[in-house]
């Protein structure tokens, strides 16, 4: 059947491939008006602030936690160190599907995920469930963590994306600084340490009514295949379509992209190696200093509960300073040399910041 009839020729893919209109296309997010995009920057880092709030607000409650539930305070801290845990297994998940269906659900889907479990942490009866909860609310948060940069680096040029993302790195390390004596006030009110898991549910579920209204799909791809679908739509012309169409999902893909090429990429790239130890060292830090802060305080100068966590805003105020410094940089200096080059970037001249900033870090833990 159908022998002797002729095979249609090969249609050219180049004269039905989708693409952006050039660079100054407006559907091109760096082309979006300013507001837009800051509403939408803002939005996202909003979503990582609250992630990195909800990671240290319940380490202040753990001991009252840990008593009403009848087990002892080191089980409790498994709070802290289980929605820390959560973070590193989050992004094997949040990032590829980033890449796939783009940057906008990932971040809904995690922010409710998140402001659920935080929801069922609160309401737990027993130690197994808030330590499960705690876990996937973390797992759900990482959507932010590794998603919004992404975000970021959709909307801006070089010179502002650099700033953009030093904003997010503040919000990201800002909320565990301020969670801590936000967290100690709530669990010694009449309130309880049940609050402390409440409050950034309820911030979460906030942010996440904020993302339904604001946030927008930024995703090139992803774009590109809704223009796709639309001129599909209007034309009835089934051969239009974007690259991202002709791209199937397979786990073997997914596992070697997004799971096996970065351990690889890990052990075998040394400045990536160093980088990653250095940020690891910091982040660790960042969580043993919420814990020793307080405890320090309270012991060696006699601070109340509350008002021991207040030398952690001291780190905020540093970092507000660093940001400004980063902005500074990035305006003047890396801004002259990017013009200069044609507007080609260099790698290296990132590493302005982290060479004055890291000797500073040092002296300041020697202070």
């Amino acid at each position: 059947m159908g022998r002797g009839r002729r095979v249609p020729t090969k249609l050219l893919e180049e004269d039905y491939l989708v693409d952006f209109d050039g660079l100054d296309d407006p559907l091109y997010p760096v082309n979006w008006k300013a507001g837009t995009k800051t509403l939408i920057a803002c939005t996202a880092c909003a979503g990582t602030m609250q992630a990195a709030f909800a990671s240290a607000t319940f380490a202040p409650a753990a001991s009252a936690a840990s008593q009403e539930l009848g087990v002892s305070t080191e089980v409790g801290n498994l709070g802290t160190a289980l929605y820390i845990l959560g973070f590193a297994f989050g992004p094997v998940i949040w990032a590829p599907a980033s890449e796939r269906f783009g940057r906008s659900w990932p971040l809904k889907i995690g922010m409710f995920g998140d402001a659920i479990f935080l929801i069922g942490s609160a309401t737990a009866t027993n130690i197994q469930t808030l330590l499960i909860c705690r876990f996937f609310s973390a797992v759900f948060a990482a959507s932010t963590l590794s998603v919004v940069p992404g975000v970021l680096a959709d909307l801006y040029d070089h010179v502002h994306r650099g700033i953009a993302v030093t904003v997010y790195a503040l919000t990201l390390f800002t909320g565990p600084f301020t969670a801590p004596f936000i967290g100690a006030f709530i669990t010694k009110s009449n309130a309880g340490w049940r609050w402390t898991l409440y409050l950034p549910a309820l911030i979460g579920f906030v942010i996440l009514a904020a993302m339904l209204g604001i946030l927008e799909e930024t995703y090139e791809p992803v774009l590109l295949q809704q223009k796709a679908a639309a001129i599909r739509h209007d034309s009835q012309n089934w051969a239009v379509h974007s690259r991202l169409d002709t791209t199937e999902l397979k786990l073997k893909d997914l596992l070697q992209v997004h799971f096996l090429r970065p351990i690889r990429m890990l052990f075998t790239e040394p400045v990536l190696l160093f980088f990653t130890l250095y940020m690891s060292f910091i982040y660790g830090l960042v969580y043993a200093t919420v814990e020793a802060f307080p405890y320090i305080f309270e012991t060696n100068y006699g601070m109340d509960t509350g008002i021991n966590a207040l030398p952690l805003l001291s780190l905020v105020v540093g970092q507000v300073i660093g940001l400004g410094f980063v902005v500074w940089q990035l305006s003047s200096s890396y801004a002259n040399k990017l013009a200069t080059n044609n507007g080609v970037p260099v790698p290296e001249w990132r590493l302005v910041p982290p060479l004055v900033g890291s000797p500073v870090f040092v002296v300041g833990l020697f202070w």
